[in-house]
């Protein structure tokens, strides 16, 4: 896993200009069919890929924590809201709930998270490569292929797939 993580950023910024072109044609017009096709990569990447055996995503990025998230880990460590705000979180350029510092706080050596259970709503869908409107999340997709190996390899059976049934 360790030098798939090394070499991921690399791998990325080489596919980054022509998935950049792919997504732009996928936005213009996504084939019908398209979230069925993304669940369907999602869950086959996914029965092949241990999140815990990378945790990159905990490592080297952080999630938005909405209202509802907070409100509900706060709970959770028995604390007043504005006091895990206080804790853990800052402000970032857009006004968002972010993480102060990464890797995260709530991640163990293991790889494991400490509040799994109670986890944002940004870290259960991390990567988002099965979510709705998937076409409409590019610039996202496009961060998440250098953090995330499942991620990468999620968008290069896409774009395989669809260059194949819909002359992309």
């Amino acid at each position: 896993m360790e030098e798939i993580l090394k070499n991921l950023p690399k791998k990325a910024q080489e596919q980054h200009q022509t998935n950049k072109k792919f997504f732009v044609k996928l936005k213009k017009r996504p084939p019908k069919n398209l979230d069925y096709i993304m669940q369907e990569l999602h869950e086959a990447e996914f029965e092949n890929t241990d999140c815990l055996q990378c945790a990159n995503c905990c490592k080297t990025t952080g999630p938005l924590f909405t209202n509802a998230d907070i409100e509900r880990i706060a709970k959770h460590f028995r604390l007043k809201p504005q006091q895990f705000i206080n804790q853990y979180l800052r402000l970032d350029e857009d006004h968002d709930y972010v993480l102060q510092k990464v890797p995260c706080a709530f991640l163990g050596a293991d790889n494991y998270c400490s509040i799994y259970e109670v986890r944002p709503k940004a870290c259960r869908a991390f990567p988002h490569t099965d979510r709705k409107k998937f076409h409409q999340i590019s610039a996202l997709t496009l961060k998440n292929v250098a953090i995330c190996p499942a991620a990468f390899s999620i968008v290069e059976e896409m774009k395989k797939r669809l260059k194949k049934e819909f002359n992309f």
